[in-house]
């Protein structure tokens, strides 16, 4: 096992305010952004690492499902029975470079922002095509056990759930500077691992709900530019006083004084 090391070691993660070579912004690290500057400015520009997490296993393996049975509908070029439920003139959406905009490490959906040289870029789940409108649509899977029901207004009024509607956002944002016609509307396709069986019996039943939630890009561009603003600063924003991490620095000093 490696010894553990503080600092990123990759130069193309540390942001060099002198530099014109195109900086990449995940939509997770813009996520980092919002909630906390600091945080954010700690790791992009002094390289300080945040501890790395296992993958999420389970949820990986029901993402990857998906994509296989909604692969079957995209070749066919036929509605997804959970389409046909809900009543939705969609198919899902077939292009060559699927397979890239799925892999966040190793493509995504990308562009390059002019005002910042930011070059924002993300890994979506699928996207489906609305023959009415002749729009794209984003679709998220998101796989979950919880005890309460799964409802629209729960689902996206909750607290722990902004990051998936800032996420939704972003990719809409993208595609739309990729030139894409892309649809307000998008959805989360949520599978909530049912914890009433009696017995395991080898499998997990799964419920689906569809929650629909309307994008909104009116924030980022503006974002963007404050987020220039914080890489080029000469020393880190003061300590955000709700960010977990923030406090959990600032208490670890203490010891060591």
């Amino acid at each position: 096992m490696k010894d553990a090391t503080s600092f990123r070691t990759r130069k193309s993660s540390i942001y060099d305010k002198k530099s014109n070579t195109p900086f990449k912004i995940s939509r997770s690290k813009f996520f980092n952004f919002l909630s906390c500057k600091r945080c954010f400015y700690l790791d992009r520009v002094k390289g300080l690492k945040e501890p790395s997490m296992p993958g999420w296993a389970l949820n990986i393996a029901v993402d990857e499902l998906l994509k296989k049975e909604f692969d079957l509908y995209r070749k066919k070029q036929k509605p997804h029975p959970i389409m046909v439920k809900h009543k939705l003139n969609f198919v899902p959406f077939h292009h060559k470079d699927l397979d890239t905009w799925r892999n966040s490490l190793r493509g995504g959906i990308s562009y390059l922002d002019e005002k910042t040289n930011f070059i924002i870029h993300g890994g979506i789940d699928d996207i489906w095509f609305d023959l009415n409108e002749k729009k794209l649509v984003v679709v998220d899977y998101k796989a979950q056990s919880s005890t309460y029901p799964v409802t629209v207004s729960s689902y996206l009024d909750a607290e722990w759930h902004l990051s998936y509607k800032l996420q939704m956002d972003i990719y809409v944002h993208i595609l739309r500077k990729m030139n894409f016609e892309v649809s307000d509307r998008t959805f989360f396709y949520v599978c909530n691992g049912e914890k009433t069986n009696d017995k395991f019996d080898n499998k997990i039943d799964f419920k689906i709900t569809l929650i629909p939630y309307r994008v909104d890009t009116s924030w980022i561009e503006e974002k963007l530019i404050e987020m220039k603003e914080v890489l080029n600063l000469d020393e880190p924003p003061g300590i955000e006083k709700k960010c977990e991490k923030c406090a959990y620095l600032s208490g670890g000093k203490n010891f060591f004084k």
